[in-house]
């Protein structure tokens, strides 16, 4: 947003504001170029990581003339030439480069990439000294892959450039540098995403050393889709295929802007056609539905009068004024059963929310307008939402078994049983799981009261942080907070009025995924 006199949004500031005609986000760049200019070093990276570029420098074996240093400094003030979205290619723009600096083009590779190569380095370790310091957890999906594609190319920079020291310990020089005491986590989690890695190279390694062979005797060389696939899946950096295909009679093309086609890969995934804007435009109009289900969770009757019937694919999607009926959400499935009138009985077979309005499909035509009674079936009995919980709230304890960084990525609840997916970097030993177990079923004991509110969103982040968000972040102004114990997480599921009501607690399996 920008300040605007005639803005519709007034901040606390006093002024008002509007939206942007091109959004972007202010990364705080300029005040490292500010920090460079004040220094007078010859690149960004010597004035903002000073000490370890000179660590790096030293455990790869390289020290500069004074000439050698004069040149740098005059390559940096050309780099912006190197720019993938606007050179021709990068050996062209190199070449470019170097004819204005009237100097050999394989002198100045042979200066520039290793030097280059370390100042990746050195700001990748700071990636991933922020990354794990805020206890993102190597993954395949969302921040977590981010996360593990940055460590892999740091390794494969550090290979590269021959730099004796462990990656862990280059990570923690950025995380000591910015003041994070989960250092001795971050370090564990580095070594351990590394010794992964090295069982994916060796793996991957056969797969191109395979591809490799399949493309020795054409004219073609190893499609770009298929650099993209090895380099999501299995970690191999475009380098390295080049590598083993040597080899072989296999060729090799990397394009320039190799990395810029795996982020778009990954913005496509998430794109599904943009169906759901024009289901929310259907019900835009439609008044909230009132959720009985948040004041008596053991109620299974309830009357309501149908507001409006759509029809849907395969049956129609009913919105009635008030309903006992739970809506999928937070990993609990949708409560089925039955809509009656006097003419009619519908089947209930799945519940959305949509923009506070509770979609009920059923198999038949209630009536707009009628008057009709529902009846709920068999559901996830609170204390199968409520175990998710539990285990949610000891996670302060459960901490101290596996470490600050566990987090809660997901959960399904079930009638019988209820699975709680949490971030960690590696497998559970069966200690951790007795002790976790334990821990859960001594919160049980003590019989802790449950308690809701429904806050302003604001002021639930200003007292409780992000922390809040453990299963999801909901929509709305306002959202519903469940107190248990000492422990608080914004969610929309059923609940029991006190943790002795859950029961024995059971862990019956862990795995990875």
């Amino acid at each position: 947003m920008e300040q605007d006199p005639n803005g519709d949004y007034e901040m606390k500031d006093g002024n008002t504001y509007s939206f942007m005609d091109t959004y972007v986000v202010d990364t705080g760049y300029g005040l490292e170029r500010w920090t460079w200019m004040s220094q007078g070093t010859p690149t960004v990276y010597e004035a903002v990581y000073p000490e370890m570029i000179a660590e790096l420098k030293e455990h790869a074996g390289i020290d500069h003339t004074d000439e050698e240093n004069e040149l740098i400094g005059r390559t940096a003030r050309l780099a912006g030439r190197m720019d993938i979205d606007e050179a021709e290619d990068m050996a062209t723009a190199r070449r470019e480069i170097a004819d204005r600096l009237d100097v050999d083009v394989d002198r100045l590779t042979a200066l520039m990439e290793p030097l280059e190569d370390i100042y990746a380095i050195a700001d990748h370790c700071r990636a991933l000294a922020y990354m794990f310091g805020d206890e993102i957890v190597p993954s395949n999906v969302g921040t977590g892959y981010l996360a593990r594609m940055v460590l892999r190319r740091t390794k494969r920079l550090v290979d590269n450039v021959g730099i004796d020291a462990p990656l862990d310990e280059l990570v923690d020089m950025q995380a000591e540098r910015l003041g994070y005491e989960n250092r001795d986590t971050i370090r564990e989690i580095v070594r351990t995403e590394e010794a992964k890695y090295r069982e994916t190279l060796e793996r991957g390694g056969r797969k191109v050393e395979q591809l490799a062979a399949e493309y020795a005797d054409s004219d073609e060389p190893i499609p770009t889709e298929q650099l993209l696939e090895l380099y999501d899946s299995h970690g191999i950096q475009p380098d390295m295929v080049a590598e083993i295909a040597a080899d072989t009679d296999a060729t090799v093309e990397v394009p320039d802007d190799f990395y810029s086609l795996v982020a778009a890969r990954h913005d496509d995934a998430g794109n599904d056609g943009g169906s759901e804007a024009d289901r929310d435009e259907r019900f835009a109009d439609l008044p909230e539905t009132e959720k009985l289900y948040y004041d008596n969770q053991d109620r299974t009757e309830f009357e309501a009068v149908v507001i409006d019937v759509f029809e849907a694919d395969n049956g129609y999607d009913v919105v009635l004024d008030q309903t006992m009926f739970y809506p999928e959400g937070g990993g609990q499935p949708a409560d089925h059963g039955t809509l009656s009138s006097d003419e009619t009985v519908a089947e209930v077979t799945d519940v959305q929310l949509v923009d506070d309005v509770v979609l009920h499909r059923t198999d038949s035509d209630p009536g707009k307008g009628e008057f009709v009674r529902g009846q709920i079936g068999r559901r996830p009995p609170p204390t199968a939402h409520g175990t998710s919980h539990r285990d949610s709230y000891h996670r302060s304890r459960t901490r101290q078994v596996v470490g600050d960084h566990i987090r809660q990525a997901g959960a399904q609840k079930r009638t019988d049983s209820a699975r709680l997916d949490v971030r960690h970097y590696n497998r559970l030993s069966r200690e951790e799981i007795r002790e976790i177990e334990r821990v859960a079923n001594e919160l049980v004991r003590e019989n802790h009261s449950v308690s809701q509110e429904w806050p302003h969103r604001n002021d639930a982040e200003a007292e409780y942080g992000f922390d809040l968000y453990q299963g999801g972040i909901p929509p709305g102004t306002n959202i519903r907070l469940i107190h248990i114990g000492d422990d608080t997480q914004a969610c929309g599921g059923t609940h029991v009025s006190r943790t002795g009501e859950v029961g024995a607690i059971k862990i019956r399996s862990t795995e990875p995924v």
